[in-house]
């Protein structure tokens, strides 16, 4: 007997529901409305979703700063016929209660074994899902659990986030008896290449390779690193993660003729324009999100545009200088570190709204820490992990920055402080000077430093930010600081605060 079954999967949506990336006004190939046209839906049909679908793009942060405007995300999601979706570790940023209004508003069902309510018993747990044609397919959900490491306190003070691969082994050994085929629905991505085997992350940030390597899923859709990797079978689980925002989701076809299954997929494009009865419906909240990013906020002294990712970290940009200034007046602190977006375009003499949510689209607050001159030279050190010298010596961004996940969000600017970095010299001695108002800095000398939360809870591998006393927790968002800070004066002088070298030429 041939039971045939297809699964429309997409993940790390982010609140991309327009053809937009909002940056302009432009219409684009991404958005979710784009993708659902395409997806032909039958009782032997299956649609998913990975997770991270509350957060990212500016309509989510309006509809979760305007509370009347419901959910657009989960009329979407209704509206094409979601069958599952798990959740991802953005879908916390704004609180539990935030997300379980979102989960009921939504028709989907959500699996995600690990994460548990306070007594331990399991919130989302896996589920079996019987297709017209008899095919039984169990349905198991986790997530990554450095949310244990990101999220604030506050946001998952009701809930457990247990270790991701324990359940999902418990889990299928509860329903592969009773099941034809198995799918772990995973929010995070591989620690390993799928290639090669090679190693990219000792963290276990993502086990994807693991729960392939020593569990045996039918299917494995996965997410969180943002990467497109085609479908393909690691030690016998087939495996997909598509791109973010929408850019693109998969079609997966499974044919299973008595014992054996086969899997195929093709990677789908958000070309077809939307719906019109959906977009009618949401257009009015987007044009209220529309011409919430035109609002002028206030005015610079000159243009602060990104340019070139490795000429801002080489020399320098006006748009850290901003942000820099923004979090030392707010923090009082002697030394802030600022990490842009993988896409941030900047800020014009005329600053809009859209400005400021394009350039800084993250949920972070603003942390005040203590830190001795030892430990700023190592995660000054850490920082140049950016950079690598090619064939020619010639500096470029280092791979492991680009591969497998796009990482300009790991580089930081440190305002405050003069220093050089040698990439000729060996890890852990390439700060070669380090002085604050020009006095070098001591070992033993201690100074107060503000950062993002992400950064100072140790994410992008700055563990020795957790060794460092807190001043302040921080009760603001970064983006409304920037906001309060350019409607401070009648126009803002952009400073100039970057003050370091990178040299590069090995003998």
């Amino acid at each position: 007997m041939k039971q045939q079954m297809k699964i429309y999967y997409t993940s790390d949506v982010h609140g991309y529901l327009f053809p937009t990336n909002y940056a302009d006004t432009q219409e684009k190939d991404m958005g979710l409305l784009k993708c659902i046209p395409n997806f032909k839906k039958d009782e032997n049909t299956l649609i998913i979703d990975g997770g991270d679908m509350l957060q990212g793009s500016a309509l989510a942060t309006y509809c979760q700063a305007h509370p009347e405007e419901g959910f657009p995300q989960a009329k979407v999601l209704n509206y094409a016929g979601y069958d599952f979706v798990t959740l991802g570790n953005h879908d916390v940023n704004y609180g539990t209660s935030y997300l379980y209004k979102y989960l009921e508003a939504l028709d989907a069902t959500c699996v995600c074994e690990n994460l548990l309510n306070a007594d331990q018993t399991k919130k989302f747990p896996w589920t079996i899902k019987t297709l017209a044609n008899g095919l039984k397919v169990g349905i198991v959900g986790v997530v990554t659990d450095y949310i244990n490491v990101w999220e604030k306190a506050e946001n998952i003070k009701d809930v457990i986030i247990s270790d991701p691969f324990t359940a999902a082994k418990q889990a299928l050994e509860e329903v592969k008896p009773h099941v034809d085929l198995t799918i772990c629905i995973y929010h995070g991505g591989f620690e390993r290449d799928v290639k090669s085997g090679t190693i990219l992350s000792k963290t276990s940030e993502n086990i994807g390779y693991k729960i392939c390597d020593e569990l045996d899923f039918d299917i494995l859709l996965t997410g969180h690193q943002h990467l497109l990797i085609e479908g393909q079978l690691l030690h016998g689980t087939y495996i997909v993660q598509p791109s973010s925002n929408a850019q693109n989701y998969f079609e997966i076809n499974i044919e299973k003729v008595q014992n054996n299954i086969e899997i195929t997929s093709t990677i789908g494009k958000p070309t077809t324009p939307p719906k019109p009865k959906l977009t009618g419906e949401l257009q009015p909240v987007e044009t209220k999100v529309q011409e919430w990013l035109d609002q002028a906020i206030g005015k610079l002294n000159r243009d602060a545009l990104a340019k070139d990712k490795l000429e801002m970290a080489l020399h320098g940009t006006p748009v850290v200088e901003l942000i820099g200034a923004v979090q030392l007046q707010a923090s009082k602190a002697q030394i802030t570190v600022v990490s842009l977006a993988n896409t941030s375009p900047g800020f014009h003499k005329n600053v809009t709204m859209r400005d400021v949510i394009a350039t800084y689209p993250y949920t972070n607050q603003l942390m005040t820490l203590k830190i001795t001159g030892a430990q700023l030279k190592q995660v000054v050190d850490k920082n140049a992990d950016y950079f690598s010298l090619d064939e020619q010596n010639e500096v470029i961004i280092s791979p492991s920055y680009l591969y497998p996940k796009i990482e300009h969000y790991h580089f930081d600017f440190f305002v405050g402080i003069d220093y050089t970095i040698d990439l000729c010299q060996k890890v852990g001695a390439r700060v070669t000077e380090l002085r604050y108002k020009n006095q070098s800095i001591k070992d033993t000398d201690e100074f107060t430093i503000s950062l993002n939360d992400y950064r100072a809870s140790g994410g992008g591998g700055f563990p020795t930010y957790l060794e460092c006393p807190v001043i302040n927790e921080g009760a603001e968002e970064i983006v409304g600081l920037i906001v309060d800070y350019i409607q401070s004066q009648n126009e803002i002088v952009l400073p100039k605060s970057l003050n370091y070298r990178v040299k590069q030429a090995c003998k």
